[in-house]
């Protein structure tokens, strides 16, 4: 999408975009490559589908603080998904314009983890009394960025991190992540022909040497057959915990989408096709299996 630099909702999301693309080479990769190619012209030619961020279910923490920034910026919430074997709930929120990417938030249900794993993540979420995002100028842009980067609790040990993934690897991810962005996602049908469907393109990032995350098939299709979805598997990264000890990690990674079109507007060529007459929101059957992106059973495959 192609940014206003003076709408704090652009500046707050090109930040977000350009931090979170610098950790993960995947995405630049796949850019230089569409544009090697011709397929765009720059990043700004990819329709980015949607973001997606983790968070913890907690006082002051989770959906209901986190969405208040998008809310604020005109996002409107939408459906609900539970995800009952991750401990997960999450909701979708629909974007001010067709230009902005949907937003999907999810956060972890805490207090059905075990005893020990709740009084880990509480050790480091005590101190905050009161929800971080009352205290940001929303209305800043550059200020809102910054939040996304920014420590919200101390950076774990190691051992803390490791139990957690043992038990619940979405909750050892969020505490050591907290809000970095999770995910950005390519919509694959507004590309040219030979890279718009989900197949084509994940050939294509194959061709690159960029692993795909197996878990439920390459590709994870909604049951009416309109929403098709894949993912590559996070990049690893060297993390620093408390006491200096460092693990290599699971960071972040990116997702494609094809949505196809509704069954009444299927006569309709697809250069003409609007959002609107696309197949819309998410499939909680698909958005189960892109989690494991970041799960041991893909990265260490």
């Amino acid at each position: 999408m192609k940014f206003d630099e003076h709408k704090p909702l652009d500046i707050a999301l090109n930040d977000l975009f350009e931090r979170y693309s610098e950790g993960v080479p995947a995405v630049k990769q796949i850019t230089a490559a569409l544009v090697e190619k011709g397929v765009v012209a720059s990043q700004q030619d990819i329709v980015n589908d949607h973001v997606a961020f983790r968070t913890l279910g907690l006082p002051h923490l989770g959906i209901a603080s986190l969405s208040k920034i998008f809310l604020h910026y005109g996002y409107t919430q939408r459906d609900h998904y539970h995800f009952e074997k991750k401990k997960l709930d999450a909701y979708w929120f629909s974007p001010p314009e067709p230009v902005y990417p949907r937003i999907f938030i999810s956060e972890l249900r805490v207090e059905e983890l075990s005893p020990e794993a709740q009084q880990i993540i509480k050790k480091y979420t005590a101190g905050i009394h009161s929800d971080p995002v009352d205290a940001l100028d929303v209305d800043n842009g550059a200020e809102v960025g910054a939040f996304f980067q920014k420590p919200l609790w101390d950076r774990p040990t190691k051992a803390d991190y490791l139990r957690l993934l043992e038990e619940n690897e979405y909750a050892a991810w969020v505490i050591y992540n907290r809000y970095y962005l999770n995910h950005y996602t390519i919509s694959v049908h507004a590309l040219k022909n030979g890279y718009n469907t989900i197949e084509d393109f994940n050939t294509f990032v194959e061709g690159l040497g960029i692993r795909l995350n197996t878990e439920g098939g390459k590709i994870k299709t909604s049951p009416d057959g309109l929403l098709s979805q894949s993912s590559t598997v996070a990049e690893m990264k060297e993390a620093l915990f408390a006491g200096g000890e460092t693990l290599a990690i699971a960071g972040s990674y990116v997702e494609f989408a094809e949505r196809r079109p509704l069954p009444e507007y299927k006569h309709i060529p697809a250069d003409q096709l609007t959002a609107a007459q696309r197949r819309e929101g998410f499939e909680t059957g698909n958005a189960d299996k892109i989690f494991e992106s970041t799960y041991t059973s893909q990265t260490k495959k």
